[in-house]
């Protein structure tokens, strides 16, 4: 299980098994529920008529509701892997209803949002749909050879360890190995953002007053990532065109520093310079780029950023 703050397309998260959590949109005080009544086009429309719009994370109930009808459903185990705690008090709420939850819950705090969670989240379900191999069921030892060397010896104990009927029934990973995968790939991950104005994220408390302030001195573009957790200016550009050059920049040196990658684009609005920019980096020379998503941040997203939001997320692969 995710929340909505993945931003993955609803095709990708289906495809691979992965539910979904959404969380809360109020505009001018009205309610409204991720991906179900309210969409980003909806939200981008209420922000530039000037609506109040805030965000609010699941309530305990809601992920207890999740947790009992993926247990009704058969699950035995839960994994839930949520966006950065540093960000929003979701991983929160689903610490609490694992409390509750009729099977046993791994809640993953990703230290990370947008595709940074959404690529470790994946990564957690496609291990969990991936039947352990022999050598993981043998154990971490299983690859030492025996101590007296004699040829016989190893060839018994290749075959013991080795040895699968053919009919048995396959051997899946358990809620401890897919919560460390998911883990490890947001560790993975690198995410920078660059936006039209820091005033959205001021006012939702995403960003200090200070930083916020650099939007609007001299003109600067600051550009934003994730560090530990918490979103920072990384560096502060004088224009929009140059801040979208130097964003292409730092993804491309990040891909080609990987023996393997998946990229993410995100954007707010329409999705031609995200598509063009996830094309170029695809193509980046000296870079293995085996997986690209091109999403629309998701309403959530667009309440704390704004419109003109442009984002790369690159992942381990």
């Amino acid at each position: 299980m995710t929340d909505s703050t993945a931003a993955l397309p609803p095709a990708l998260a289906a495809q691979v098994g992965l539910h979904v959590v959404p969380l809360d949109v109020s505009v001018d005080g009205a309610r409204h529920v991720e991906g179900v009544d309210v969409t980003p086009e909806q939200l981008l429309q209420a922000l530039e008529r000037g609506a109040k719009v805030t965000t609010s994370q699941p309530p305990p109930s809601a992920f207890a509701a999740a947790y009992e009808r993926a247990a009704a459903a058969g699950a035995h185990e839960i994994v839930s892997v949520h966006l950065s705690g540093e960000m929003s008090g979701t991983v929160r709420s689903a610490r609490t209803a694992a409390t509750v939850s009729p099977v046993p819950v791994r809640v993953v705090d990703s230290r990370s949002a947008a595709l940074g969670l959404g690529f470790a989240a994946l990564a957690a379900a496609r291990c969990a749909a991936t039947p352990l191999d022999a050598s993981e069921l043998a154990g971490p030892d299983a690859t030492a050879a025996p101590a007296d060397g004699r040829a016989a010896a190893v060839r018994r104990w290749v075959a013991r360890v080795t040895r699968r009927e053919p009919d048995a029934a396959p051997t899946w990973p358990d809620a401890e190995r897919v919560a460390r995968v998911a883990a490890q790939a947001a560790r993975g991950t690198q995410v920078w953002f660059l936006v039209d104005s820091l005033d959205h994220l001021r006012r939702g408390g995403r960003l200090g007053a200070g930083a916020a302030a650099l939007g609007t001195v001299l003109g600067l573009r600051p550009l934003l990532s994730l560090q530990d957790g918490r979103l920072v200016v990384a560096e502060k550009i004088r224009t929009r065109r140059a801040a979208r050059e130097r964003l292409e920049q730092v993804a491309a040196a990040e891909l080609a520093a990987r023996p393997a990658a998946r990229v993410g684009v995100h954007h707010v609005g329409p999705s031609d310079v995200a598509d063009a920019l996830a094309a170029r980096l695809a193509a980046t020379p000296g870079a293995r780029v085996v997986e690209t998503v091109v999403a629309d941040a998701g309403a959530v997203l667009a309440a704390h950023v704004g419109p003109g939001l442009l984002a790369v997320v690159v992942a381990d692969a």
